[in-house]
């Protein structure tokens, strides 16, 4: 496994252990996130591209690895990809610029 696999294992394993001591809160999130994600005026691949963007805007490793390969399942490409994180880094910065890394690694790895 690579680098960015290694990522969504990890945070796997962690929301496993969070819906074991928080159950309700658990439930009440991921009822939440579906309803979310279903598509709606957007598709699930925008959706996914802009979930993309704001994981590079939050600077969250983790979240950068599920929403690329999220993306990558649903038919994005790396050029869609690359520049919803780019956009991104223009909301961001500097500091949302160095994740856009993270994104081009998980494109290698899952791609």
């Amino acid at each position: 496994m690579g680098y960015i696999t290694d990522l969504t294992v990890e945070q796997q394993e962690n929301l496993g252990a969070l819906r074991e001591k928080v159950p309700a809160a658990m439930e009440g999130f991921s009822a939440f996130m579906g309803g979310v994600e279903k598509p709606g005026a957007l598709d699930n691949k925008t959706k996914e591209l802009i979930a993309l963007a704001l994981a590079v805007k939050a600077q969250c490793t983790w979240c950068i690895a599920i929403h690329a390969k999220k993306c990558l399942a649903l038919g994005a490409t790396p050029e869609e990809m690359i520049e919803s994180a780019m956009v991104a880094a223009l909301m961001g910065g500097g500091p949302a610029l160095m994740y856009v890394k993270l994104v081009q690694d998980a494109i290698k790895e899952f791609g």
